[in-house]
């Protein structure tokens, strides 16, 4: 893949098109918005030449500007400016950056056959850890082919990646005219009320420093060989055994080549003294609600379990998902009770994040899992997306999981330090479970 290049053709603000009402003028950031990292989270969805039917750019942008004006009333935080000092947004109307390119140096299939997280940071409309007051843009971009890729992105202090992808499709339902008006609930700051967090940093762990991303593809039979690789024995009243799930498998799988990989052969990592590792989950809290949220709760309603797995025992991929498991459980009615009080959450997690940035006596390693989530399902009208991409993320020792659009296979963009990652990717346990030909899933979307 070529290095992207993009020329900036226009930028426009596109506002609600109806004003928002006076009492929703102030909408406040719950705890959970407060204690959320202070980026960005983009995506990027690519849209063929044939799909979009040869529409020219102004029809295309038309399209989407006046769809976006008709979403944004319903989701209206999103044309506001945060107000950190204040914990609230200011819902004036005062709209989304809405950026137009033109890629001048690529067709859109050799980003989609070949595609390099880091390049794919071009085309969306801010750079990720340079957060600002403004919540939400769009950046069009236009291929010599005239296929376009829509790259979004939104303030993760507002809403969690399954908020983001609900608005996505509301945006996509209004100018398909399909007839689904979007229904978002703002309910999270009633849930989890804000408290003062002085003392702890949102910007935690994020870095662009010394960091690389890469993609691999894993296919549906591979995922299938994980999952009974470690398989679990754990039988329940059914007496039925209880196989991991696909995230879970694959979930210790990375996990095992990467503790294989940067240790020695003492135990140690390099030079440094052998340090504890924590692995941390996202968990979508909507489910674990009483009652349960539904999925167009806006905000952020996710959590971390905390997993403190051995680095002795790394190959017996069971006891890492028994353990995995053992701590999502704890994400009970209980710790949200808590949750909602805020304090004792806020209490640990200036601990942890002392311990791991401070001290150094932790390294963490994340996993967040988009898989069964909309992507595809974006739909302006010139039917699903092509591909769905992530760029770069700011973050280290990071994985992000998602479904391909066929085929049931996985993508994991693993985002390790460089050194981490020259061992991490010359692995051969690991690439004897990898598509070596990781472009096959996009060819066969562009056939």
């Amino acid at each position: 893949m070529k290095k992207v290049e993009v020329e900036v053709t226009s930028k426009e603000m596109i506002k609600p098109s109806s004003p928002t009402p006076n009492h929703l003028r102030c909408y406040q950031l719950s705890f959970l918005d407060q204690i959320s990292p202070m980026v960005y989270n983009p995506t990027v969805l690519f849209y063929s030449f044939h799909q979009i039917n040869a529409s020219t750019t102004t029809t295309i942008s038309n399209h989407l500007k006046k769809s976006l004006s008709l979403a944004l009333t319903h989701f209206y935080p999103l044309a506001g400016r945060i107000d950190g000092g204040k914990g609230f947004v200011d819902c004036i109307d005062e709209g989304v950056p809405f950026i137009e390119t033109k890629v001048k140096n690529c067709k859109l299939a050799e980003v989609v056959h070949n595609p390099i997280p880091g390049e794919l940071n071009h085309l969306v409309p801010f750079k990720l850890n340079n957060i600002t007051n403004i919540i939400f843009g769009v950046q069009l971009n236009v291929f010599q082919c005239g296929g376009v890729a829509i790259g979004a992105c939104l303030s993760h202090q507002i809403a969690d990646a399954l908020s983001f992808f609900k608005f996505l499709n509301s945006w996509s339902s209004i100018a398909a005219k399909n007839g689904n008006l979007p229904n978002p609930q703002f309910l999270s700051s009633k849930l989890f009320p804000p408290i003062n967090t002085s003392g702890f940093d949102p910007r935690s762990g994020i870095t662009t420093e010394n960091v690389v991303c890469k993609l691999f593809v894993f296919d549906s039979s591979v995922v299938e060989t994980l999952r009974d690789n470690c398989a679990i024995e754990n039988h329940g009243d059914n007496g039925e055994e209880k196989r991991p799930t696909r995230v879970e498998a694959l979930s210790a799988f990375i996990w095992s080549r990467y503790v294989a990989v940067t240790r020695d052969h003492k135990g140690c990592y390099g030079n440094k003294k052998r340090r504890m590792h924590v692995v941390v989950h996202a968990v979508n809290l909507r489910p674990k609600m009483e009652p349960p949220l539904p999925d167009d709760s806006f905000g952020n309603y996710y959590r971390i379990s905390m997993t403190i797995p051995s680095l002795d025992h790394e190959e017996k991929c069971y006891g890492f998902v028994k353990q995995v498991r053992d701590q999502i459980k704890k994400i009970d009615k209980e710790y949200i009770r808590k949750l909602q009080e805020g304090k004792e959450h806020l209490n640990f997690l200036k601990d942890s994040s002392e311990r791991v940035l401070v001290k150094g006596e932790l390294v963490s390693f994340s996993f967040t899992s988009l898989c069964r989530f909309p992507l595809y399902d974006v739909d302006f009208g010139w039917g699903k997306p092509t591909w769905v991409g992530s760029p770069a993320l700011t973050f280290k020792n990071l994985v992000v999981f998602c479904d391909t659009k066929i085929g049931g296979a996985i993508e994991a963009y693993v985002s390790l330090s460089m050194e981490d990652m020259a061992k991490f990717e010359a692995d051969k346990d690991l690439l004897a479970f990898v598509n070596n030909n990781n472009n096959k899933p996009y060819i066969d979307r562009l056939s």
